[in-house]
């Protein structure tokens, strides 16, 4: 066996072990932490003599993290406690990161963390393996199409680009108010642009102000005490329903273009915003998958499929916890609330959730709501019973008749019973439509558009959420909030340009997350 099939072989194994331990219920930083991986095979690229502070081993388990979970270089740097996780010293800053995956690892090295890696991501979609932490599949597997795609399409001018995102920025803030004196010393405006550059460069508040007044002069933006002061201002329902109408207004712009279509399918998920302080007196911390973890928490609907992908709805999750006085959080009202909100802009025709949905009142409240659901069923006895049935027939799918009885009501409900797309097994679907066993497994397929939100959130925590370290919740909701605002404006502005030229509508952008948000930052303030 020559050295590359041994490095290869090495790779694999560290998948298999990987994959074993996140189907164990393992965290992936767990799974990372304790995997005894051959990483001796491995040539530590820098000399002995090198001052090189990071250990090689803890920088290969670190930047299999990355592969794993599709984090950007700077947004690692939100998650210090990886380098208790990995044996650093601290997390090292993005050019760091950049160099060693560059001159630290070789070629050799570079194939062994990806081969690992996507071997893991694979196996964790196509077996269903509950990993929140794992990155898309449909980002592995299409990187070579993705490598071939234009970046930027050559048919649309840089000021065709300025103008088309002035145009969406036009349509996405004038529905936010903090209310402050009318003589106050900076509009609402100043502070929003200054978000914008947080967002941007990926920085906290004070940094930011600073690095903002570095480049635009003292007297044109707020310091960072005031522009926290002022984020404070803005009432946390207020700010949601200025969300709202800011989608409605979106969505406004391109109701016209023939190529939005209508209805929807929509995707609903929770996304975590981890937060490492005090936990007493935070009603909004909530705990994680993770035992010791703690983060704050937003269910978001987007929309999904062959459409525009813009987030419509926004609800932050309040859970009960050991420190505070909460109710247990019951999700089917999230659900309602966030599918009533959406409606109120589109007609939805299906709503896609994962298993954390699993719920005879998330059901009964999506059929209440005159909508479709497509939701993975947990396996229980009854499941188990019919599978095992399945298997002495020799059938690969099954339907089966069912029905939900609660207090808010009861409807016709089926379970569909379809081969698994790992090729392995069954899985378990549930809806409210009425599918045949001859459409089931055709019809299950469209749950796999939900990587999309997936790939969403990445873009909005990793392209557009300023850091910050603050225990005040207000600053929590509307930094997330904004973020989200500027993952919008920049699929809104993807849309126009495409439909400028009777582009083509697919899910790939034309325009960079970054290109976008920089755009708005420097046209943000409109001209005289």
């Amino acid at each position: 066996m020559t050295s590359q099939e041994h490095r290869l072989t090495d790779a694999y194994l560290v998948g298999l072990t990987l994959t074993e331990a996140l189907k164990a219920d393992q965290s992936l930083c767990t799974a990372l932490r304790t995997l005894e991986g051959p990483f001796d095979s491995l040539n530590d690229g820098y000399p002995e003599w090198h001052p090189a502070p990071h250990s090689f081993e803890g920088m290969v388990r670190l930047l299999l993290y990355r592969e794993l979970t599709g984090e950007s270089y700077r947004s690692l740097a939100q998650y210090p406690e990886l380098a208790v996780v990995f044996d650093l010293e601290k997390i090292p800053d993005e050019s760091v990161l950049s160099r060693t995956w560059r001159n630290r690892f070789d070629e050799a090295t570079r194939e062994f963390v990806t081969t690992a890696a996507h071997y893991v991501i694979k196996e964790v979609h196509d077996r269903d393996i509950s990993a929140p932490e794992v990155r898309p599949k449909a980002e592995i597997v299409d990187d070579e199409q993705e490598a071939a795609d234009p970046v930027e399409d050559k048919s649309f001018s840089q000021e065709e680009i300025i103008q088309t995102t002035r145009l969406a920025r036009d349509h996405a803030f004038g529905h936010f108010d903090s209310g402050r004196a009318s003589n106050a010393s900076y509009e609402d405006t100043q502070f929003f642009e200054l978000q914008t550059f947080m967002g941007m460069v990926h920085c906290g508040t004070a940094q930011g102000a600073t690095r903002f007044q570095y480049r635009h002069g003292e007297e044109y933006s707020p310091h960072g005490d005031t522009h926290l002061r002022a984020v404070k201002q803005f009432d946390p329902e207020e700010l949601v329903n200025g969300f709202n109408e800011t989608t409605d207004r979106l969505l406004s712009v391109i109701a016209s273009e023939a190529s939005f279509r209508r209805p929807v399918t929509a995707a609903i998920d929770i996304t975590t915003i981890p937060y490492y302080g005090e936990v007493e007196g935070m009603p909004m911390v909530s705990g994680t998958k993770d035992r010791d973890g703690r983060a704050f928490k937003f269910a978001t609907l987007s929309i999904i499929g062959q459409n525009i992908p813009l987030v419509l709805a926004v609800e932050p999750v309040r859970e009960s916890s050991e420190w505070d006085e909460n109710p247990s959080n019951q999700i089917h009202r999230t659900v309602r609330r966030l599918v009533r909100q959406a409606k109120e802009q589109v007609p939805i025709e299906t709503v896609l959730c994962d298993r954390e949905f699993d719920s005879i009142q998330v059901f009964q409240t999506l059929s209440n709501l005159d909508v479709n659901y497509l939701i993975p069923k947990r396996v229980s006895s009854s499941e188990r019973d019919v599978l095992e049935q399945m298997e002495g027939d020799d059938q690969e799918v099954a339907v089966e008749s069912a029905s939900i009885h609660v207090e808010s009501g009861s409807h016709p409900m089926r379970l569909l019973y379809v081969p698994s797309t790992s090729g392995e097994g069954t899985a378990v679907f549930a809806t409210n439509l009425r599918v045949g066993p001859e459409e089931a497994e055709t019809f299950c397929q469209r749950y796999s558009r939900r990587w999309q939100i997936e790939s969403e959130y990445k873009s909005i925590k990793g392209d557009f959420l300023a850091k910050t370290s603050s225990k005040d919740y207000r600053i929590r909701l509307f930094y997330f909030v904004f973020a989200v605002l500027l993952y919008n404006i920049w699929r809104l502005t993807d849309f126009l340009l495409k439909a400028s030229v009777g582009g083509e509508m697919d899910y790939a952008p034309v325009i960079t997350a970054g290109e976008c948000v920089e755009l708005v930052a420097s046209s943000l303030i409109p001209h005289d």
